[in-house]
């Protein structure tokens, strides 16, 4: 008799974390993606893209992997710089198997855990050797999983880079008028 109690809570126990975890929740919910549920991302920038008031050379980084604002205000020769740099950590976190197996909702869909990319950026603007701009940013992407839909994790990175860069194209656009100023608008 112990043992069927024991048995009954540990699944009960199991239900009420997934449950927690359903889609939607405070816990599994994204502030930064969402998908269809055929899997494709709707990872695109919600903000039109506009260049910066003054142009500059990349220093450190990859051109593919900018901000848009930086994207479009590159040139080869410029005193200001640009320093860019993304760092993606990926996290995952698992419903016990023996549990999942025994609880009828894993059966229905509900999640059995769910997967976790976190972004940070860091972008600094240098006119000579003069710091004058450094913006950083950080955005945590999840979704939950099931027995039937699973994401990958290269959505989950394209959308937290996108969030990310986001964020910093917001920041610069808010701060333009006192980059363009220290800047000169010489460019």
């Amino acid at each position: 008799m112990l043992a069927q109690s024991a048995l009954i809570a540990l699944t009960l126990e199991a239900c009420a974390a997934q449950q927690a975890a359903a889609p939607g929740s405070a816990w599994a919910t994204s502030t930064d993606y969402s998908a269809n549920p055929g899997g494709a991302p709707a990872a695109r920038s919600s903000t039109a893209a506009r260049p910066l008031p003054f142009k500059g050379r990349l220093l450190d980084g990859n051109p593919a992997q900018l901000p848009p604002a930086v994207a479009m205000s590159l040139t080869d020769q410029s005193l200001i710089t640009f320093s860019y740099r993304e760092e993606l950590t990926h996290e995952e976190h698992h419903v016990p198997m023996i549990l999942s197996a025994i609880d009828p909702l894993t059966y229905a869909g509900y999640p059995m855990g769910e997967y976790g990319v976190i972004a940070v950026a860091s972008l600094s603007i240098f006119y000579g050797g003069r710091l004058i701009g450094d913006y950083r940013a950080q955005t945590r992407v999840t979704k939950p999983y099931s027995m039937y839909v699973q994401p990958t994790h290269w959505e989950l990175d394209d959308a937290a880079r996108v969030a990310v860069r986001e964020k910093i194209d917001r920041e610069l656009y808010a701060d333009s008028a006192r980059l363009a100023a220290a800047a000169g608008q010489t460019e």
